[in-house]
């Protein structure tokens, strides 16, 4: 079954930090490039960070520029969002998504950009 699965979320304090995980299954990470969505209570999903095949081009939202790091492991089938400094305003679902272009089409913040996605991993930042 081709799917994907975030995990590593939980109840954090307002400066502190979590990796969260995203792992495929069913088929090769290897071949797609990915980001990370959140959603607040209230709130539209809203794209975090994108991550190509290569890891070499990893753009941020404004929101979490300098304080959270993608990365990715193609052997091991998983994408990984390195958290810092969280604050309140950071408490979310987390998910990850495939891109459902096998080349660069740009608007990776867009949603229609994504065919797959993912279970997601609550995250609480709270004192």
């Amino acid at each position: 079954e081709v799917q994907l699965q975030a995990s590593g979320g939980g109840l954090v304090q307002p400066g502190g930090s979590l990796r969260l995980s995203c792992a495929a299954s069913g088929f090769s990470l290897s071949n797609y490039d990915m980001s990370w969505f959140r959603e607040a209570p209230g709130k539209g999903r809203e794209w975090v960070s994108f991550i190509n095949v290569y890891g070499g081009y990893t753009p941020y939202a404004d929101s979490v520029k300098g304080r959270f790091t993608i990365s990715r492991d193609n052997a091991k089938n998983v994408v990984y969002l390195e958290m810092n400094s969280l604050k309140p305003e950071d408490t979310a679902v987390y998910s990850c998504a495939r891109y459902r272009h096998s080349y660069f089409a740009g608007q990776v913040s867009s949603l229609d950009q994504y065919n797959l996605w993912g279970q997601g991993t609550q995250v609480t930042v709270s004192s």
